[in-house]
């Protein structure tokens, strides 16, 4: 379980630059390595699997609880060489003013040292005060600093400084890469699998860490790390009830997804495939059940509604009974319209009652609890659920299944319409702190599979 944490100063700093740079170059050095996400961003694990060709997978305190987080990365990382932790925002930025959910906080819990990531840029003697800062604000596990946007020429004046300084190694940096630069949109950066020549940069970037970044300094202080403690082994003791078959919408548009939500789904007896909304004519046939994840429908908007075939299957699967999940932006295309920012609308299924519209800015961002009003197909009334928010649509209709209640403010909002067969809203859920929804959902679509098969 040798294991660091890429953390960073603010977001922007260059954390996962650093991180993609990082795993490929020890993927290069012939290292089994898995990643991991802190936090509940969806794009930065995306780039994360480009860079080691295998699932990465999100570590977040508040979604999952610190148990199910010390699980996970044991789970995953218990027979690899390496588990890299990219952090999110600043090492102490958490929840509200706090650092709870902090890359910080995750460091603590996993007693997993800290790779600070430090730009550089238009700084000379106020880095130390910067890097000083971060190591006394408070507890911590600084173990290197690894400095971005810097030269060749000027990394020795700044190591030099800052060693001689402060206690802590530099172990490297990364020069300003224009070849390797990755563009961004409103809901971060453009998703790894639009970007062509991916994988170029993602080679750029590893033949630069491996000629500017000290890689076995790294290993070094990744192999002083404890064993993980885990109660017990929960995958293990699963036994599978049913065995339905669940398509997952997985194209441009519907790309949002934690990959333990799957492996639980699986884990629970479900076998899954994928279909595309934008490039298919229908749902199989042998489907059972359907999820759609979030990701971005309104770049993909007038293709969406030109596939009226899908739009029809899709409604008639769920009015007979099907179970589906949604989240997001599948939780719009189940609706009747999306409006862009250009004031285009589109027709989407029209399974749900509501005009999704895009909104200038964030609409309830950041992290609520949600409570059931009343029972549901996957939630008894009064259940609670920890959920993460970060969409710019907005409807007269997000639902009323349940009431949430931001964290960071404590205001309340209604969300969510679910009932027998239908589980969707804006809300994204992590399964793996909530078991039971992946256990129920897989129960769901299984009695539906017995019922349909019995007819």
């Amino acid at each position: 379980m040798n294991r660091i944490m890429i953390a960073g100063t603010g977001s922007g700093c260059g954390k996962t630059t650093v991180t993609c740079a990082l795993l490929a170059a020890f993927k290069n050095m012939g290292k089994n390595i898995v990643s991991f996400k802190c936090g509940p961003d969806y794009i930065d694990p995306m780039f994360h699997k480009k860079a080691v060709l295998t699932d990465s997978y999100n570590l977040d305190v508040f979604l999952m609880g610190e148990e199910n987080v010390r699980y996970s990365l044991w789970r995953h990382g218990k027979n690899t060489d390496l588990c890299v932790i990219e952090g999110v925002m600043g090492l102490y930025d958490g929840m509200g003013n706090g650092s709870y959910a902090s890359s910080n906080h995750l460091s603590e819990i996993t007693e997993t040292p800290v790779i600070l990531v430090v730009s550089a840029k238009g700084k000379s003697r106020s880095v130390c005060a910067e890097i000083y800062g971060y190591m006394n604000y408070e507890k911590n596990n600084i173990s290197a600093v690894i400095l971005n946007n810097t030269s060749e020429s000027m990394y020795p004046f700044y190591k030099d400084m800052i060693e001689k300084n402060l206690s802590v190694e530099v172990a490297g940096f990364l020069p300003n890469i224009p070849d390797a630069q990755i563009e961004s949109r409103h809901l971060g950066l453009v998703s790894a699998n639009e970007i062509i020549d991916i994988q170029k940069k993602i080679n750029i970037l590893a033949e630069n860490a491996s000629k500017y970044i000290d890689l076995e300094k790294l290993l070094s202080i990744s192999s002083k790390t404890k064993p993980v403690e885990i109660k017990d082994d929960f995958f293990k003791n699963i036994t599978p009830e049913y065995s339905p078959t669940i398509y997952i919408a997985n194209d441009e548009a519907f790309c949002f997804f934690y990959e333990e939500n799957h492996e639980l789904l699986k884990a629970f007896g479900a076998e899954l495939r994928f279909f595309s909304p934008v490039h298919d004519t229908e749902v199989p046939d042998d489907a059972d059940g359907i999820i759609l994840w979030g990701g971005y429908p309104d770049l993909l908007a007038k293709r969406l509604a030109g596939n009226i075939s899908m739009k029809e299957s899709i409604e008639h699967k769920i009015k007979n009974g099907m179970p589906v999940y949604a989240e997001c932006g599948g939780f719009i295309y189940l609706q009747e319209s999306l409006t862009d920012l250009r004031g285009e609308t589109y027709q989407m299924t029209g399974i749900i009652k509501g005009h999704s519209k895009m909104a200038s800015r964030l609409q309830n961002f950041g992290y609520a609890e949600i409570t059931a009003n009343q029972d549901n197909m996957l939630c008894d009334k009064s259940e609670k659920i920890n959920v993460h928010s970060f969409r710019y649509f907005c409807s007269a209709n997000e639902g009323n299944a349940f009431t949430a209640v931001k964290k960071s403010s404590g205001n309340s909002y209604d969300c969510i319409v679910a009932d027998n067969n239908i589980f969707a809203g804006y809300p994204y859920i992590h399964f793996g702190g909530n078991r039971k929804l992946a256990e129920r959902f897989v129960r769901a679509c299984g009695k539906y599979k017995n019922k349909t098969e019995v007819k």
